[in-house]
């Protein structure tokens, strides 16, 4: 059985997910594979798992923090 890098857990149902130019990550649910892959928001900290909102090569999770973090012209997707 695989052993997730988050929680230790080791389930024999674990997947792995590869991103370019990087070593296989093993994960035992998508709420590991979130917290140990989403970024995070560079305003408020919370987890970017929607579309949220590039800005200047920062991820935000609304247009709200962006612009809040002194981003212009930023506008949520719809």
């Amino acid at each position: 059985m695989a052993q997730c890098e988050v929680c230790g857990n080791e389930y024999d149902k674990a997947f792995q997910v590869t991103l370019p130019g990087q070593d296989a990550r093993t994960f035992d649910s998508f709420e590991c594979a979130i917290h140990a892959l989403a970024p995070a928001c560079e305003h408020c900290g919370v987890k970017v798992i929607g579309h949220g909102v590039e800005a200047g090569g920062r991820f935000f999770c609304c247009a709200h923090c962006a612009g809040m973090a002194g981003a212009g012209g930023v506008q949520d997707r719809a």
